[in-house]
């Protein structure tokens, strides 16, 4: 069956059971807006694969972002236009792909914007994270969004999806019908004379708010590889969702609170998961924004390299970083393990709810070098709110404290490897805590950067890493926009990607976006999702990081403080 292929270089007979398969199926052309290397790594991308393909009336294929502007795009199954289907299904994870979407759309032969595009052109439509915390700055170039997880989605959507039947029709039985699927053609704004945001209201009989629909079990379907490849990011391994959502609560994450109440997998459904994976290949990953706090997390570790596995893990924190875990990433051959402290100082930690102190940095070093694992790499971010000199200067103090630990052990190992600092610019995110504040400016990033690594230059074994300001400033634009950024965007695209040549012919003033400080009453653009979160409980949140004031863990179950478990 052409929905169970699984390999990347299809056979002859594949390839015609493909084509004799067209015309008997709703045709979707599943789009990740970046590269193979970088699609084929994101599990979200691939399980979206998997849930389209496993409907018998639908045939998907992968298309994505060429590596060359000069390369057509094409899908990978049968090298076939994005004309040529009857949907176009982005899956956006990162505000940074928005322009790519247009780029795709353009050299595809779609016009850009949805209301130019009739029935004879694919339905467009997106999802992923990047969409659900806030679509509205490539509202203009999409039929519907997918507010939400896809496995309680698309099903519904795609009840009422026929080819052939009029575009507007479809969408509005959905955005009636399905929850979670938002068609901004049906919905208006008004701006008020400071060009802050007056009113979104529907202009058809359509939901108000688009409520965020997530699935309650995530142990009752498989999220794991479906296609397995070497020419990806994580080179030949397969990749096993752990957990979604995270308890911590970090007052700067989106994904801590978009993804409430977290979850987690049982070490059942994860060991049928392995299974699947150790057929394929012996480097098995697993995701997830709180692996750590998995129920059983050593064990499952002893269980994935009891059946022959090298593991890997997206995250870990350093209050969670155990001896065991430590072995079984040295077991596993991992020659780096990272931490984030995020913050230099307890003081901006408190600040941001990382809820870890110094000790437990310092001790995370040990246990890393002890275990034999050589290097370590350290984030950290500036421009945190309430941040001053001090805190960027205690960056530098703590990393020359982590270096003193690192270089007892590795002398006792006698083997010395390396520390790795990588420093991240703070983006104010929707749907946080900090939603309302605003980003440190460009030259005060710059200053502090330059200070960190002022202070770390005379030292060996560092290597230090600083995300440019400027590209976070646009990240930061696009994140925070509402829908007169599309008119930026469509000028970023026809400037073939040159922001500073679009910064400089556009009248918008990006500043009021990035820099501005929003007012708590203020109606923000990603105001009409609902993803369960009482405002006051974002209120309460920034006005206890103003005081430095730790709050508790999501206790994932049922509780009435932030309001999503009412």
């Amino acid at each position: 069956m052409y929905g169970k292929q699984k390999k990347d270089n299809l056979s002859n007979s594949e390839i015609g059971a493909v084509r004799k398969q067209w015309k008997e199926h709703t045709r979707v052309a599943l789009v990740y807006p970046n590269t193979y290397k970088v699609g084929m790594s994101n599990l979200g991308f691939q399980t979206v694969y998997d849930i389209l393909n496993s409907f018998d009336n639908i045939v998907c294929e992968r298309a994505f972002l060429p590596d060359s502007i000069t390369n057509r795009i094409l899908t990978i199954e049968s090298s076939r236009r994005l004309l040529d289907f009857d949907i176009i299904a982005f899956s956006v994870s990162f505000e940074s792909d928005f322009v790519n979407i247009l780029s795709i759309l353009h050299r595809s032969g779609l016009p850009l914007k949805s209301s130019e595009r009739g029935t004879p052109y694919p339905l467009v439509m997106a999802g992923g994270v990047a969409c659900f915390i806030n679509p509205e700055p490539v509202c203009e170039f999409i039929d519907c969004f997918v507010i939400g997880e896809a496995e309680e989605v698309l099903p519904g959507f795609l009840n009422y999806f026929e080819p052939g039947i009029e575009k507007k029709d479809i969408l509005l039985k959905t955005a009636r019908q399905v929850p979670g699927i938002y068609v901004p053609a049906f919905y208006k704004t008004s701006y008020n004379e400071d060009g802050t945001l007056h009113s979104f209201f529907p202009v058809a009989d359509v939901p108000e708010k688009i409520k965020h629909v997530y699935l309650k079990d995530i142990s009752s379907v498989s999220t794991c590889s479906k296609i397995v490849s070497k020419n990806t990011t994580f080179d030949r391994s397969f990749l096993i969702e752990v957990s979604r959502g995270c308890p911590h609560g970090c007052r700067f994450c989106s994904a801590g609170f978009v993804y409430r109440p977290p979850r987690f997998r049982t070490l059942t459904s994860l060991e049928k998961c392995l299974d699947k994976g150790i057929a394929i290949t012996d480097k098995i990953g697993f995701v997830g924004a709180a692996i750590s706090d998995l129920p059983g997390i050593t064990e499952l570790c002893g269980i994935a390299q009891n059946k022959g596995a090298q593991i890997s893990f997206s995250s870990l924190r350093a209050d969670a970083l155990s001896n065991e875990l430590a072995a079984a990433l040295k077991k596993s051959g991992i020659k780096t393990a990272t931490i984030a402290p995020d913050g230099g100082s307890q003081r901006i930690r408190d600040v941001i709810n990382k809820g870890i102190t110094e000790d437990q940095i310092l001790s995370a070093t040990e246990i890393i070098v002890d275990a034999g694992i050589p290097n370590i790499k350290l984030y950290f971010m500036i421009g945190l709110p309430t941040e001053t000199m001090e805190d960027v200067e205690s960056i530098v103090i703590l990393c020359k404290q982590i270096k003193r630990r690192f270089l007892i052990s590795s002398r006792e190992k006698k083997r010395i490897g390396h520390i790795s600092v990588s420093i991240n610019p703070f983006i104010p995110k929707p749907f946080t805590p900090f939603q309302w504040a605003g980003m440190d400016d460009i030259s005060s990033l710059k200053n502090k950067i330059s200070h960190i690594k002022n202070g770390l230059k005379k030292e060996a074994n560092f290597r230090i890493d600083a995300a440019s300001p400027k590209k976070s400033y646009m990240q930061a634009l696009i994140s925070r926009g509402d829908r007169k950024i599309a008119e930026l965007l469509s000028l970023v695209d026809s400037n073939s990607g040159n922001w500073a040549k679009t910064l400089k012919s556009s009248s918008i003033n990006t500043d009021f976006y990035v820099y501005r400080i929003k007012a708590f009453d203020e109606l923000l653009p990603w105001n009409f999702i609902d993803h369960g979160i009482n405002k006051s409980y974002f209120e309460k949140e920034y006005k206890k990081a103003l005081l430095s004031k730790l709050s508790s863990p999501c206790p994932m179950h049922s509780c009435n403080k932030c309001g999503v478990c009412i």
